[in-house]
């Protein structure tokens, strides 16, 4: 059995940083974690191949050369996704799709041939079975959820890692809240479920044997979601191995804002090697912390709580969202003024979205507000392709308040500003030391060329350089790295 996987493209988006790893000569910021994971639970004797469609084209013969044709897609990559089924059904070739995408919106899927709904430990082997059988189902929709102590290790010898910018490893899934507009516990449940020390261990060897030196993004989608657990088991693990190996990695995740109440959780995960943590701080509104359930956040001051996880050693990525049905028009100015005080550089603001299968969609509907199939994009140039429902204020003022906050935060005065802020707090304990590579030289010069002679903000780059230089070399690093960050985020966000 010759077995194509097609990873689809994703769009520009804020999280691609596409025009930031034209700095570096990189393709694309993370592999395909899923689909490798994927791989490893096929047959051993099946000639397997993978596409990643963000760092090489899929071609007509690759598709041709293939029985079967695995695509797997979150709902950002549906265009992609669908020119890629459109091309295999032209060339005769069968389909077999899983992943949110197909999980989630399944009725729009019909011409796939097999769908393999939701996580592949169950369904996999299933339509595997069926297929020796001669007798392949057109849909695997399995309820429960697999323990992940059985989940493989990924296939790395699938991809070229110097394609990316960071590497991957999952160490959980579910998250134990009930925030009403994310879809992760429609996907995975309440309940975290996770992976031995055992297996993240092994899967870090596999990494570290693959000769890679560098950041790490634990994809959880709430990485504390188990905190005894992680407490007891993963980070004392992680802490001795990463000390006997010394220290050849960073890491980084996603957490809940709860994390700042626990400073033994919060020295076990920068002493393990943790230097960054996406943390959903959605609003700086009460009324609206609660029209969502978003109980983490409410009754205490994100502020205080954002600077702390920063004084351990953590910079913190921030996820807000604007057109809650309890946001006022104050909300454009009160969210920037956060923005700004907390230092958060790497702010993804978007406006709200249903997906599907969320509390929010089904309240959406009933409301009869729906107006658009969900995207997956939440922060697009011009926002009224991505709303899905009728917001309360109106498209036109959503949209003139998020251009308005936009416009803001990544003003170069006010991006360059914010740098220095985080920098000033910022207190990093990491032991990992990045080998110079010689990609970096030329990235320092495109940087100073780009950001310093060419960008409208050069005067404020030049300012912040200035600074950084008095500090020490970790700070002017970082000030560069982030100045970076800032070019390919104005390029991506402000029309």
């Amino acid at each position: 059995m010759k077995i194509l996987i097609v990873y689809p493209e994703y769009p520009v988006t804020f999280w691609s940083f596409k025009y930031a790893l034209k700095f570096v000569n990189e393709k694309s910021n993370l592999p395909p974690l899923g689909v490798l994971t994927v791989a490893s639970m096929l047959p051993s004797e099946w000639d397997v191949r993978l596409i990643d469609m963000n760092v090489k084209k899929l071609k007509d013969k690759d598709i041709v050369w293939a029985d079967y044709v695995f695509i797997s897609a979150m709902n950002i990559q549906e265009a992609s996704a669908r020119t890629v089924i459109d091309r295999c059904k032209k060339l005769q070739r069968k389909t077999v799709c899983g992943g949110p995408l197909f999980s989630i919106d399944t009725q729009r899927f019909d011409d796939v041939d097999h769908l393999l709904l939701y996580e592949g430990e169950i369904s996999i082997p299933r339509f595997i079975e069926d297929l020796k059988n001669g007798e392949p189902k057109h849909i695997y929709n399995i309820e429960g959820y697999p323990d992940l102590s059985e989940t493989p290790l990924p296939r790395w010898d699938l991809i070229d890692i110097r394609d990316y910018a960071i590497l991957s490893v999952q160490y959980s899934r579910g998250c134990p809240f009930h925030c009403d507009f994310c879809n992760v516990v429609s996907l995975f449940g309440h309940v975290p479920r996770t992976k031995s020390s055992t297996q993240i261990l092994s899967e870090l060897q596999a990494i570290y044997d693959l000769g890679w030196r560098g950041a790490i993004f634990f994809v959880d989608d709430n990485f504390i979601g188990n905190k005894k657990k992680l407490k007891q088991d993963i980070l004392p693990a992680l802490i001795d191995w990463m000390e006997e190996k010394g220290h050849p990695f960073t890491f980084f995740t996603e957490a809940s804002i709860n994390m700042a109440d626990d400073e033994e959780l919060m020295q076990m995960m920068v002493d393990a090697g943790f230097d960054n943590v996406f943390v959903g701080i959605e609003t700086v509104d009460e009324d609206c912390l609660a029209e969502c359930n978003k109980s983490q956040n409410k009754n205490r001051s994100l502020l205080d709580s954002v600077k702390t996880i920063q004084q351990y050693g953590m910079q913190v990525q921030g996820g807000f969202i604007l057109g809650f049905d309890n946001d006022k028009q104050s909300i454009f100015q009160r969210m920037p003024e956060f923005i700004q005080k907390s230092g958060i550089v790497t702010a993804m603001v978007g406006v709200l979205s249903a997906p599907t299968g969320t509390e929010l969609y089904e309240r959406m509907k009933r409301e009869n507000r729906l107006i658009n199939d969900f995207s997956g994009i939440n922060n697009d140039s011009d926002i009224r392709n991505d709303i899905n429902f009728m917001p309360k204020m109106g498209i036109d003022k959503l949209k003139a308040g998020y251009e308005k906050v936009i416009d803001t935060i990544y003003s170069p005065a006010n991006y360059y500003k914010r740098v220095k802020t985080f920098l000033e707090n910022y207190r990093p304990q990491g032991k990992h030391k990045r080998p110079l590579k010689p990609s970096d030289v030329g990235a320092f010069f495109k940087a100073y060329f780009k950001l310093g002679v060419v960008d409208k903000g050069r005067k404020e780059f030049h300012d912040l350089m200035r600074w950084a230089k008095h500090q020490n070399m970790r700070t002017y690093v970082q000030a560069l790295t982030f100045s970076v960050y800032g070019y390919h985020f104005r390029k991506c966000l402000i029309s």
